[in-house]
């Protein structure tokens, strides 16, 4: 695997789990309590976000140097 591979990888993955972090926070202020967070609705939309950060990192990473 090249650096440039690595280098990408490294940087959509941190990208992905920072998204997916903060939809899950974002989400969590809905509810009254804790108990009454709805957990499937913020795991699948923290999961859709970081699947959507995944495929928009393939436009480019200003992270990632381009050859």
């Amino acid at each position: 695997m090249s650096e440039k591979t690595k280098s990408w990888l490294k940087a959509a993955g941190v990208r992905a789990v920072k998204t997916t972090a903060q939809a899950a926070v974002a989400l969590l202020p809905a509810s009254a309590t804790i108990a009454a967070v709805d957990w499937r609705v913020v795991l699948g939309t923290a999961a859709l976000a970081g699947v959507a950060s995944l495929l928009t990192s393939f436009a480019g990473l200003p992270e990632v140097k381009q050859l």
